[in-house]
């Protein structure tokens, strides 16, 4: 490991002086590039080699025994792989959305579980970046740079997911704090956060609208009332961990109300649109990482007198597996590089989400079909791809929820174009 630390210090010094981005290019009037910066080749590789020494040999057993992978986690901590966005005022890297993708893509080829982990603490944080004050912003990420910490964001509830409006969270203001309660269910990293970021209704008008009825709350873990639940047993992505959370008359200043009360919805939802296109590069990775294991195995197994390769029917799933890889992840960068650019991205972001999660689900089911009985069998890994690979169409919006904004940002466009 310490010739990673002294790589990505190195790295880490040209990143704080201000990265360069894929845009960089484009920018200074020579056209579109698609060639990555030498900060961002290094950053990819130091991802790579974390993802194939630390994170691949220990994936497996992460995903039988369901254990958190602190270690791991505090490894990436330490070289820097974990809350790259943080702004270097804050101790951070201050890495664009672009970069995080690359990183990303890279560490979930290795498992998406463990992967997961780690942007569970970008979403957490993302409310914070957007709109916290100077004093949350230092106390919230600070502390995340200075230890191996984890957050998590809170808006899920057991009747309450893609329709936010039905949230039951409240927030009621009692003097200088907020009296909150309520349940959320399904928080990445729910048992593991030192602070949540939380949506409540502060307006409890059930005719209020989204834009005014909610806001956003960080609240401390330790805090009186802050009950998480048992860790729940899910089909993939194991080594993550997933609670429900229970609030009971938690006391909260309003010195950690984000924002202005009625601002949480918006806060929570622009939080999305930074989130999805890294959510999208992990669903790339791990369709990377099923056509790279399919075609290894099709290169070594034979039928028939030949490798499986050889034949049309395995030949042109693979060509298709890689179609989808390559489109998808062009797609998650145009995606986030309109965030670097400082450009609206939600009709992008939902693109890419949707796009990498179906591809990702498809690749994995084709990888085992490769496979053939082999691929339903624990031993290879293309069964845990396959069980880790359906999250990507369930959490940061369904596929069906991704659908529904692009075809509301897309109407939206051509009705102002008519």
């Amino acid at each position: 490991m310490g010739s990673l630390v002294k790589q990505v210090r190195q790295i880490g010094r040209v990143a704080k002086h201000g990265l360069r981005s894929m845009s960089s290019t484009a920018s200074s009037g020579q056209g579109m590039s698609f060639e990555l910066t030498q900060e961002q080749r290094d950053y990819q590789e130091l991802a790579r080699k974390f993802a194939r020494e630390e994170i691949i040999p220990k994936a497996a057993e992460h995903d039988r025994t369901g254990e958190y992978p602190v270690e791991i986690l505090r490894k990436a901590w330490e070289i820097g792989l974990m809350n790259g966005h943080i702004a270097p005022k804050y101790g951070g890297l201050g890495l664009g959305t672009l970069d995080a993708c690359i990183i990303t893509e890279e560490l979930a080829y290795g498992c998406t579980g463990v992967q997961t982990a780690m942007e569970a603490n970008s979403l957490g944080e993302m409310p914070v970046i957007l709109a916290g004050n100077e004093e949350q912003r230092k106390k919230y990420l600070g502390r995340m740079i200075e230890e191996p910490l984890m957050c998590a964001y809170g808006v899920t509830e057991p009747g309450a997911g893609s329709d936010v409006a039905a949230i039951q969270t409240k927030a009621v203001k009692k003097g200088d704090e907020y009296i909150l309660n309520g349940q959320k269910m399904w928080i990445t990293n729910g048992g593991k956060a030192n602070w949540y970021f939380v949506l409540a209704r502060t307006d409890l008008d059930p005719k209020a609208s989204t834009g005014k009825a909610f806001s956003g709350f960080i609240v401390e873990r330790d805090w009186p009332g802050v009950n998480p639940g048992r860790k729940e047993i899910n089909m993939g992505q194991r080594a993550s961990d997933t609670r429900g959370i229970t609030f009971e008359d938690v006391r909260v200043p309003k010195e950690n109300l984000l924002g202005s009360e009625g601002m949480g919805f918006k806060i929570a939802m622009g939080a999305f649109d930074r989130t999805r296109p890294p959510v999208a590069a992990g669903a790339v990775g791990l369709a990377q990482r099923a056509l790279d294991e399919a075609t290894k195995y099709s290169l070594e197994r034979k039928t028939m007198g030949k490798y499986i390769c050889e034949h049309q029917a395995v030949s042109f799933m693979l060509a298709d597996m890689a179609i989808g890889v390559e489109a998808s992840r062009l797609l998650t960068l145009k995606a986030s590089l309109e965030i670097d650019l400082g450009r609206r991205n939600t009709y992008y972001a939902s693109m890419a989400k949707g796009m990498a999660g179906d591809v990702a689900n498809k690749c994995a089911t084709d990888a085992v079909q490769i496979f053939g009985g082999n691929g339903f069998n624990s031993e290879y890994p293309v069964e845990k791809l396959m069980r880790d690979a359906k999250i990507y169409q369930i959490y940061e919006g369904t596929s069906q929820i991704q659908r529904l904004i692009i075809s509301r940002e897309h109407l939206a466009k051509m009705k102002q174009n008519m």
